[in-house]
């Protein structure tokens, strides 16, 4: 039986189409299209599966670590603070992969090269979510900071880090036993390379803020590493570490409530490889004001008068100083009181011998002393 909803539809998208110019072959075709589409009512042709509908709406695991995200997820976490406006870190986990290569190779005694992968900001719930296991998480304190943070290491490093300690042939690929726990042998290895990699943490970040990063405890299930609310933002930092034919990945989570202390000084940038104070400034200032002329006055006595008492003064009045013969004299530089002396005679000058000793500036000496080193040097 015809529908006359379809038919009157029908009718009037082919006066629609014959007045843009389409053949009628064509409207017949659109028409029998649209009466398939309404009339027959058919399955659709693809129905899509959950990894697809992640993926259109920007849901998937993978590309929220990768930092390739799309679709509402990017609506979402637009406004995610991210790592690119605190450029000191890029700085700091640059030394610290330098300062990680040559502490790995006195490790392991082989020739390894640890490079940084990616860094990115991800949620700290959907980075546990995406830990593939098996693997090693490490949960670490920041002392200074009083809060935690997080290293991975996956199962491809252990096994290569643990056939390297225990004498595996070069140019051959670990052995992997998958399907059992970590033995505590292996457990063992691995939380010394973890204690290296924190030690490093440390001297990388010192120049910027002293901290102590302390081992809390090891995990292989993350859910027992939860040190932050799973909605908070945090930093990922993914670190390739090679040795020849071996080697795997290691990741660093820190949260952004655990670096919020130096959030102040990630902020600024600095070039080169010097942070923080130039010595060679320091000892050109030093020896500067080392070398600065300044004029000592000795006072003998002070008091306030009124202005009108000065207006009348005449000649031959006497001003009276209530002053002892002993009274000290105070020796200033402007307004800064230096020490206190005595008034006496040396020679045919007026001289003062101090009795106190100078007090000591607030500055350290330190440079001042350097700089004299240097000025007897030249």
């Amino acid at each position: 039986m015809a529908d006359p909803v379809n038919d009157d539809l029908m009718a009037e998208w082919g006066a629609a189409l014959a007045e843009q110019g389409v053949a009628p072959a064509d409207a017949d075709e659109w028409a029998a299209r649209v009466a398939g589409a309404h009339g027959s009512r058919r399955e659709p042709d693809h129905i899509l599966n959950q990894d697809e509908i992640d993926g259109l709406l920007g849901f998937s695991v993978e590309d929220l670590v990768s930092g390739s995200q799309s679709g509402i997820r990017a609506i979402i976490d637009s406004a995610m603070v991210s790592y690119e406006r605190l450029p000191m870190l890029e700085i700091l986990f640059d030394r610290f992969v330098r300062l990680l290569t040559i502490s790995l190779r006195n490790f392991t005694s082989d020739n390894v090269e640890v490079s940084i992968d990616r860094m990115t900001s991800v949620r700290f719930g959907d980075y546990l979510n995406s830990i593939p296991l098996p693997a090693i998480i490490t949960v670490f304190k920041a002392q200074q900071w009083d809060n935690f943070g997080l290293i991975t290491v996956d199962s491809s490093l252990i096994y290569s880090i643990i056939d390297v300690l225990l004498g595996g042939r070069r140019g051959t690929t670990a052995i992997r036993v998958e399907g059992r726990p970590y033995t505590t042998i292996e457990l063992d290895l691995v939380r010394r390379m973890i204690e290296i990699v924190l030690a490093d943490g440390e001297q990388a970040f010192g120049p910027v803020s002293p901290v102590n990063f302390t081992l809390d405890r090891v995990e292989t299930n993350p859910r027992f590493a939860q040190v932050s609310r799973p909605a908070n933002a945090a930093i990922l930092v993914r670190f390739r570490i090679d040795m020849e034919d071996r080697g795997g990945s290691m990741e660093m989570l820190l949260p952004y409530a655990t670096i919020e202390p130096i959030r102040d000084h990630l902020l600024h940038s600095f070039m080169g490889e010097r942070f923080g104070r130039d010595p060679v400034w320091e000892g050109h200032l030093a020896t500067e004001i080392w070398q600065a002329e300044v004029d000592v006055d000795a006072v003998l006595y002070e008091q306030n008068v009124p202005l009108r008492s000065i207006l009348d003064l005449k000649v031959g009045d006497v001003l009276p100083i209530s002053i002892k013969p002993d009274a000290l004299v105070a020796v200033r530089c402007g307004d800064v009181l230096l020490s206190e002396g005595r008034m006496g005679r040396l020679g045919d000058a007026v001289a003062v011998r101090l009795q106190r000793p100078l007090k000591k500036s607030k500055t350290t000496m330190a440079i001042f002393d350097m700089a004299e080193a240097m000025r007897k040097d030249i």
